[in-house]
């Protein structure tokens, strides 16, 4: 087989409907990670179809320095929907490009190069979005990257205040850590980074790609922990599977961000999807079912599994299960004798990411397959 980006697994997918998945001999899965928090509305959801036909029919692409009315809405509802007072947005295609900017703005509008980021933090895998991220498998082979970084325990207040002094540019932080394990930072630690990043005139920003689109039970998951940062980047499930990212930023950093473009930025189709997307996020109250059914699957995975993992933990529809080294063993047989598709979060962690429009069927579903994998 051609190709080496990826190691495949052995489940050609052919077709997507709501929350499952079809391979070519029209076997059925249930996604809990396959999409990888892409698709909070599920897979070939009407509105995002009929966005994208209609956008397609009218015009495929221009680029960004031309106003096209489905960016410019987009621009608009994104600005609406950030908490206070952040109402700027810079489009892009993908998580770590999203990222990748925020370090940038950081380092303009402040005139500072020092950058702090988190032990077991992921924020992609360009040079600069790497070069804040944690594992080292994912950095030795394109070392050297930008300099000037320091890692500091995650949701620890007083190690982030001895670290932010006044030539930090930007403290980058996940609310809750995906590929480290699924770990939430507790509100006084976020509420500490705001303090301390203020004093220190440095940018806060919130890496809200996995967390972003309702997926922790808030269209942001700042506004659960009523903070609200300097820059918020967001991705994955902003288009529903198509390729977008964003930078929501406060004045301050819009004003001062420097020289920054991307020929894609805010292409009309993707824009079109995106729009959609947090329509339809927030007039079907995605984020409500994404706490409830969150909740559910915590309790009913903690009932079914007791002692025989370590923990179960997590917001809203981001839940890891810790199970110990034998995450790859039970991923595998989730996916081949129970039709269940999960992530890992590392070794121990088994990660699962479902569409935001689960219900509590779906959810038995899982916990079932868990039960008789883990026990």
């Amino acid at each position: 087989m051609s190709g080496f980006v990826f190691s495949e697994k052995p489940i050609p997918i052919e077709r997507g409907e709501g929350a499952y998945l079809y391979d070519e001999d029209g076997n059925e899965y249930l996604d809990m990670g396959a999409s990888y928090a892409c698709v909070p509305l599920g897979h070939g959801h009407p509105a995002i179809t009929e966005a994208v036909t209609e956008q397609f029919e009218r015009l495929t692409y221009v680029q960004a320095s031309y106003p096209n009315a489905a960016r410019t809405a987009l621009y608009e509802r994104l600005a609406e929907t950030a908490p206070d007072p952040i109402d700027k947005v810079w489009l892009c295609n993908s998580g770590t490009e999203a990222n990748e900017a925020a370090l940038k703005f950081a380092r303009a509008a402040t005139g500072e190069s020092k950058l702090v980021a988190t032990m077991q933090g992921f924020h992609g895998r360009t040079m600069g979005s790497l070069a804040t991220t944690w594992k080292s498998k994912y950095k030795e082979p394109y070392e050297p990257l930008i300099g000037d970084v320091e890692f500091v325990p995650y949701d620890d207040a007083d190690a982030l205040a001895e670290a932010v002094d006044d030539d930090t540019a930007g403290v980058i932080v996940e609310p809750v850590q995906g590929e480290g394990g699924i770990n939430p930072a507790s509100t006084e630690y976020l509420r500490a980074a705001r303090e301390v990043t203020e004093d220190a005139g440095a940018a806060l920003i919130f890496d809200e790609v996995q967390t972003g689109m309702g997926r922790t039970g808030a269209l942001w998951n700042c506004q659960r922990a009523g903070i609200t940062p300097d820059i918020i980047t967001s991705a994955k499930g902003l288009a529903n599977g198509l390729p977008m990212g964003a930078t929501l930023c406060r004045d301050w950093i819009a004003e001062n961000y420097g020289s920054h473009a991307s020929t894609f930025s805010g292409g009309p189709v993707v824009s079109a999807a995106a729009g959609a997307t947090v329509q339809t996020v927030i007039e079907d109250g995605v984020a409500d079912n994404a706490a409830a059914m969150g909740e559910y699957l915590q309790s009913e995975l903690e009932a079914a599994l007791g002692d025989e993992v370590r923990e179960v933990r997590g917001e809203g529809l981001l839940v890891g299960v810790e199970v110990g080294r034998g995450a790859n063993r039970a991923l595998k047989e989730l996916a081949m004798n129970h039709g269940v598709l999960a992530l890992p979060a590392g070794r121990t962690v088994v990660r699962l990411l479902p569409p935001l429009t689960v219900d509590e069927a779906h959810v038995d579903e899982v916990v079932d397959a868990m039960e008789a994998v883990v026990t």
